[in-house]
């Protein structure tokens, strides 16, 4: 047998990564097969005492087989597109958006001014970024509002010399640190800690040594990744995409930073500053943020004079280039439709409370936090996830002998971690659509992080409990 003969079989078996979409639907199988393995079962929901709906502990109860089939699984994909229609829509707006804005020529000439002034010292701009991000994961629990800086800071990062990943995660992996540490998140500590009746954001100290090491861990991952990519840009998974991207900027052929430039990217920089201001003083969510981009979008035409047709075939454009990115949340999204309408996700959270009340008090407690890591695949809402696990993780720490903010944290991590990995997340989905990058790419390069960031979870719960973590 020849040499190149041995080279082509190698080549044929080589694995090579499922599509999200392929994924998704096989996950969606596997769960409908489910629902004719494991009984149905359901707890009651309760309105505690702020007026949230939860979980009430004590009222599991098994019920009769809601076992689905072949059009209920093929159903559960529009069932999820409706339900998650809000994000949809919002990427799609989002990206248009900037599609107009991209099209005037200022975002390339802005960075462009940025390029030429941290030349040599590129990857400075990392830690400060990630470090700002995070800030707002860990104080306001930045999600979806990270979205709309995700174009810019993709082209950024290739300006610089990095590649596309780089500049997502300077984003995504900078706020999902922030997130997963968070001290002070109103959707996640704040709501675990008010189910399991603690005092509204205690425990704060050992909370901001969380906050950092899980930031620091984020930020030296994605710094000695920049560097790399910097010396070889070849190493790159998305090296031969990038090099394809109409949003590239060209060093060699620099536009001028005009007047008007100056003005367009003020419009884009008020813009982010209301979001920001929205969202912390009125709650502004998804319909909201994306009525300001269209907003943005709007006004950027006319000062662009680009005319009410240009700007409706640029806008359309950028909608087109997302729409496989963004129809993948509501495939994602299925799966959750098919665990609750088969009734077994309650019985998978049963099964697993009971099973974690039979193990001492350490490894009770890294029970906890790896089966939240496990639910938050299929829930990968935050305050969701609390409301239900919450009501009763919470009186199972008191079994256990687990301090309840033990348990918080546990909730904590396990929730917030796998938020920038898992493909039923749906900020996560559209940001990887933003970026026009698969996910099979990313997780492939995101993989060596999250198993790190696991660990390391599990090293603090532990401490958290060995410390007796409270004040209960």
């Amino acid at each position: 047998m020849s040499i190149n003969s041995n080279q082509g079989n190698e080549k044929k078996k080589k694995f090579k990564v499922p599509h999200v979409y392929a994924i998704l639907l096989i996950f969606m199988a596997i769960c409908t097969l489910l629902t004719y393995i494991i009984p149905a079962g359901q707890y009651d929901m309760i309105e505690n005492a702020s007026g949230r709906t939860v979980v009430d502990p004590n009222s599991f109860q098994y019920i009769e087989s809601t076992s689905l089939g072949l059009f209920d699984y093929l159903k559960s994909v529009p069932q999820g597109m409706v339900e998650t229609a809000q994000i949809i829509f919002f990427i799609f707006i989002v990206g248009g958006a900037f599609s107009v804005v991209q099209s005037t020529g200022a975002i390339e000439a802005g960075l462009g001014k940025i390029t030429k002034t941290m030349s040599g010292k590129e990857r400075a701009i990392i830690p400060i970024v990630m470090v700002a991000f995070s800030l707002g994961g860990a104080v306001f629990g930045m999600a979806e509002e990270t979205l709309p800086f995700i174009p810019i800071m993709v082209t950024l990062a290739i300006a610089l010399g990095f590649d596309s990943i780089t500049g997502i995660a300077m984003v995504l992996v900078g706020a999902g640190a922030g997130f997963a540490g968070a001290f002070l998140n109103p959707f996640t500590v704040g709501v675990a800690q008010g189910i399991a009746e603690l005092p509204l954001f205690s425990g704060i100290g050992f909370r901001i040594i969380v906050y950092i090491c899980m930031t620091t861990l984020a930020i030296s991952y994605v710094y000695w990744y920049a560097g790399r990519v910097k010396k070889n840009p070849k190493i790159s998974i998305m090296h031969e995409f990038d090099q394809t991207r109409e949003d590239v900027l060209d060093l060699s052929v620099l536009k001028a930073f005009t007047l008007k430039d100056k003005f367009i990217l003020m419009i884009v920089l008020a813009t982010i500053g209301l979001l920001v201001f929205g969202v912390m003083q009125y709650g502004w969510y998804i319909q909201e943020i994306s009525a300001l981009f269209l907003g943005m979008a709007i006004v950027v035409s006319f000062v662009a004079n680009m005319g009410l047709n240009g700007f409706s075939e640029k806008f359309i454009e950028g909608m087109a280039s997302l729409a496989g990115g963004a129809m993948v949340v509501g495939f994602a999204r299925a799966i959750l439709v098919i665990l609750t309408q088969g009734h077994i996700l309650d019985t998978i959270l049963y099964a697993t409370s009971t099973g974690v009340s039979q193990l001492p008090a350490t490894l009770a407690a890294v029970g906890m936090y790896i089966f939240q890591c496990f639910l938050n695949f299929v829930v990968p809402s935050g305050s969701g996830q609390a409301a239900v696990t919450m009501p009763i993780m919470a009186p199972l720490s008191d079994l256990v002998g687990v301090t309840r903010q033990t348990a918080v944290l546990a909730y904590q991590l396990g929730d917030g971690i796998s938020n920038i990995f898992t493909p039923t997340s749906g900020y996560f989905m559209a940001g990887l659509a933003l970026a026009k990058i698969p996910w099979n790419k990313w997780a492939k390069w995101m993989i060596p992080l999250v198993v790190l960031q696991y660990l390391l979870g599990g090293i603090l719960v532990t401490i958290a409990q060995s410390i007796k973590w409270g004040p209960f």
